[in-house]
């Protein structure tokens, strides 16, 4: 599973030109599901990132998590976080999870965050979506479950 983490100070995303999914100040994150990731593969990867210390203190400094912030977030879909670009220009997508089980884990990390109690929007799963950032620094972190939990889970 990978994450790739914005700080954000407003983000959205759009539907066949409607926006389904609006935040302010928080994390703007794409999802990315592989074969063989599960639930506490998902569980790991969601608590890390809520406890993230990557926004400012008052002076200045990344000690604050989401919630000390009282942040939001805007949780995106997007299989193309496994790409395999090794050969040729053309990417391969076979090392992305299968549809149904990628979607149902997507929703799962949804679900996790919000009994976090945390302010969750999001994409649609498979849809071609739009994506407004208004980035915050820039700020981006990349967390992957091979390197957060190990390989193999």
């Amino acid at each position: 599973m990978r994450f790739v983490i914005q700080r954000v100070r407003e983000a959205s995303v759009s539907v066949d030109g409607k926006v389904i999914g609006k935040i302010g100040h928080g994390l703007l994150v794409f999802v990315g599901v592989a074969d063989g990731d599960n639930k506490e593969i998902a569980d790991k990867m969601t608590d890390k990132m809520t406890k993230l210390r990557i926004f400012d203190d008052a002076d200045g400094k990344t000690n604050l998590s989401i919630s000390d912030v009282g942040g939001e977030f805007l949780i995106i879909s997007q299989f193309t976080l496994y790409a395999d670009c090794r050969k040729g220009n053309r990417p391969s997508f076979t090392l992305a999870g299968k549809p149904d089980m990628a979607e149902a884990l997507y929703e799962y990390v949804l679900d996790v965050i919000q009994k976090k109690e945390f302010h969750v929007e999001h994409g649609e799963f498979g849809a071609e979506m739009k994506v407004s950032i208004l980035n915050d620094g820039p700020f981006t972190i990349v967390l992957d479950s091979d390197e957060i939990v190990g390989k193999g889970g």
